[in-house]
């Protein structure tokens, strides 16, 4: 039997959360009480989840069938859905950092905005945010060389820079606008960006698909002009074009592909001569 649990902040946060323990996971085979009693974070203070959050609803004992609500400002709250693998969580609002890190399964639903590293190393699941988004989507910590491994992440509003960073599987969909570097350092998965871009498009990229329906300011000089094709797979999905097809980072020995309109990207024709 699923089951809903409602959590709501019990005043306005002013230093961050670390709510890593808000999951389907560690709610899983918990009462009620039990939940509020699990430690969390705020700031350098260590509270209960009780202390911070109304919480109500109840609980099954069955991971796929949690969903739990958040309804309120999470925007200082990190960590949401952190390793989760089954369940729900819906977002009535805007949330902070790092939502769905490392999360492998399961779904999870923003209603509002969702900050940077957005299912950072993601391994599984779903991720749908409704407004825009920040910077590093999918990507890791700063330093490290494995992002995104798998799973699908929905903006349907504007995202930040370097999305996909360090990407090695799974589908990222921007319906709007994105910032620079997108792509950049990516070995495998997907990225769809439904607008446009800021530009630098795959840089240091080895391998992996990126497609650009919107404007595109210039191709790094890295990367070799293909062909022209009318159409492109996105994870099973055809997209028509028709695309400007360009291979590289050459720099990285890459065996990337960016897929570029060519209708939004008329300064990009002269590349048309070199079609054999």
């Amino acid at each position: 039997m699923s089951s809903e649990v409602f959590i709501k902040p019990k005043y306005d946060f002013k230093v961050p959360i670390d709510a890593s323990a808000i999951s389907p996971n560690e709610f899983s085979g918990k009462n009620l009480e039990e939940i509020k009693a699990i430690k969390i974070w705020e700031g350098n203070k260590e509270k209960t989840i009780g202390e911070l959050f109304i919480i109500e609803g109840s609980i099954s004992s069955e991971i796929k069938n949690i969903k739990i609500i958040l309804e309120g400002d999470f925007t200082k709250v990190r960590r949401i859905g952190s390793n989760m693998s089954d369940g729900e969580i819906i977002v009535k609002g805007s949330v902070g950092f790092y939502l769905g890190e490392k999360m492998s399964g399961g779904k999870i639903i923003v209603e509002g905005n969702a900050d940077s590293w957005l299912g950072s190393k993601m391994k599984g699941g779903t991720i749908e945010v409704y407004g825009n988004a920040g910077d590093f989507i999918g990507a890791p910590y700063r330093g490290e060389t494995k992002g995104m491994k798998g799973g699908t992440i929905i903006i349907h509003g504007n995202a930040g820079n370097e999305i996909g960073c360090w990407m090695i599987g799974g589908l990222i969909k921007v319906k709007g606008n994105c910032g620079s570097f997108p792509g950049i350092h990516m070995k495998n998965g997907t990225i769809v960006v439904y607008g446009s871009t800021e530009g630098r498009c795959g840089a240091l990229m080895k391998g992996g698909k990126i497609i650009i329906l919107g404007k595109v300011p210039t191709v790094l000089p890295s990367f070799t002009f293909e062909e022209v094709r009318s159409s492109v797979k996105a994870n099973g999905e055809k997209i028509d074009g028709p695309f400007y097809v360009f291979t590289g980072d050459l720099n990285e020995e890459g065996s990337g592909k960016i897929f570029i309109s060519t209708l939004n990207n008329t300064h990009l024709k002269f590349y048309e001569k070199y079609i054999e």
